[in-house]
């Protein structure tokens, strides 16, 4: 195996009876790499992450994990920790006696475990005495990622880190996240939000009916060949609107949102074609305040990939 590789699966396949939950996945992430897994409900996503943490076994194909072939036993391979479905806590026991007892399942002694430390990291130290039944979704997820952490792994594998996070718990997030990948962790986590993806993934999966439509660089998806919606607010609407119209490859988009707003104009174009425009309006005097995608490149061509591959099935 590459040992620059902490997962190397090839023609993964996973059925559930008649349900083919996984048919020939293919999927490489490398040391210090934040790799997204995206797709509609049903898609796979979850499977091959219970894969990758040795809740489940594949049916064919060949998966390693940290330079060693995936055994048939049902447990976390050394080296990997993480989550799928939220993480597993104790109500009735406060943060700290969570990471306590996880500690102790492990064989550790709770005093040297880290536990203060990786409360720190997710931003729960003032709460770290508190019983966890009365924490936020955003909360509970925030314990999961510390939980996580105290085995120092190699591998993290985490499912929707992100959900019911406020701004701050995000931020707490995405900076253990980005410090683990700097150190050499390799971080592979599903997620619906696309701008979590775009934010923090260097590649990026796409699944649809448990096959790979897509992955490589998110930046590989936003390629000038796509044509997206843009938001354009300027200091003059109405000549925006008329260069806009005059300007080869725009066309006027549709946005529900900018109807009610006259300084807003929706322009459909490829990048090129935006381009031109704005060098347009600017030699013309217009200001541009506002020029951002209505739906991220991402996003949109997580809807194009996965609705052709419904649509040719």
């Amino acid at each position: 195996m590459d040992t620059r590789l902490v997962v190397r699966a090839r023609e993964i396949t996973k059925c559930f009876g008649d349900v083919v939950a996984l048919d020939g996945v293919d999927l490489d992430v490398g040391r210090g790499q934040i790799h997204g897994l995206v797709g509609p409900n049903g898609a796979g996503k979850t499977t091959l992450l219970g894969l990758l943490l040795g809740l489940a076994v594949a049916d064919g194909g060949r998966l390693e994990i940290l330079g060693t072939p995936a055994g048939r036993a049902f447990a976390a391979p050394d080296g990997v920790a993480g989550f799928v479905d939220g993480p597993g806590l104790y109500p009735s026991l406060t943060a700290r006696q969570n990471l306590a007892a996880l500690a102790a399942l492990r064989g550790h002694d709770a005093r040297i475990a880290g536990i203060d430390e990786v409360l720190a990291q997710v931003g729960l130290t003032d709460v770290a005495d508190d019983r966890a039944r009365g924490f936020s979704l955003g909360m509970r997820q925030r314990l999961g990622l510390a939980a996580a952490l105290l085995t120092k792994p190699r591998l993290l594998v985490l499912d929707e880190p992100s959900n019911g996070l406020d701004p701050a718990g995000k931020r707490h997030v995405h900076g253990v996240l980005t410090r683990l990948a700097a150190g050499g962790t390799g971080v592979v986590l599903s997620s619906h939000r696309m701008d979590d993806l775009e934010a923090l993934c260097s590649e990026v999966t796409i699944l649809a009916t448990g096959r790979v439509v897509f992955s490589g660089p998110p930046g590989k998806l936003a390629a000038e060949n796509r044509e997206l919606d843009y938001r354009l607010r300027t200091s003059d609407a109405e000549a925006a609107h008329r260069l806009a119209a005059e300007t080869a490859g725009i066309r006027m988009g549709d946005d529900t949102g900018a109807r009610h707003d006259a300084e807003v104009l929706v322009v459909r174009a490829l990048v090129p074609a935006l381009d031109e425009l704005v060098a347009r309006l600017v030699r013309s005097g217009i200001a541009v305040r506002e020029l951002a995608p209505v739906m991220s490149p991402l996003e949109a061509a997580f809807l194009d990939l996965t609705e052709k591959q419904e649509t040719d099935r």
